[in-house]
């Protein structure tokens, strides 16, 4: 009862930005971390970047000093803000969504339906 919605993925050039969003909406819900994964073809689903509601993140290696993921807790938003972007970053980016449903008091892990990101040379 919770859907994760995305956008802001593209075709850019390598060194440009794009900037990524999810929203969370349904079910009443308490955010225990959300963050956005990649996949390129052929790989495993990786973690980019993952952020707190107090603001606490984490970044993959890769994407240090190059990506921000911030949040907007009222609109139950994720954001991921991308510079310098290079070919190597080209995937299908997956929000994902760590909530305690209320109702319930379960926890339960929800994704996005995907975004592609793909960075030319």
């Amino acid at each position: 009862q919770v859907h994760l919605v995305e956008s802001g993925g593209g075709l850019v050039q390598a060194g440009g930005s794009l900037r990524l969003s999810c929203a969370a909406s349904g079910s009443i819900f308490r955010v225990n971390v959300m963050g956005w994964y990649h996949q390129a073809p052929g790989k495993q689903r990786e973690l980019v970047a993952t952020i707190t509601p107090g603001g606490r993140t984490t970044y993959a290696d890769s994407v240090k000093g190059r990506f921000t993921i911030s949040n907007d807790n009222a609109k139950n938003t994720v954001y991921l803000q991308m510079n310098s972007l290079k070919p190597e970053d080209t995937a299908v980016y997956y929000c994902n969504a760590d909530l305690l449903l209320l109702a319930t008091g379960r926890t339960f892990s929800y994704w996005g339906q995907g975004t592609q990101v793909t960075v030319s040379s």
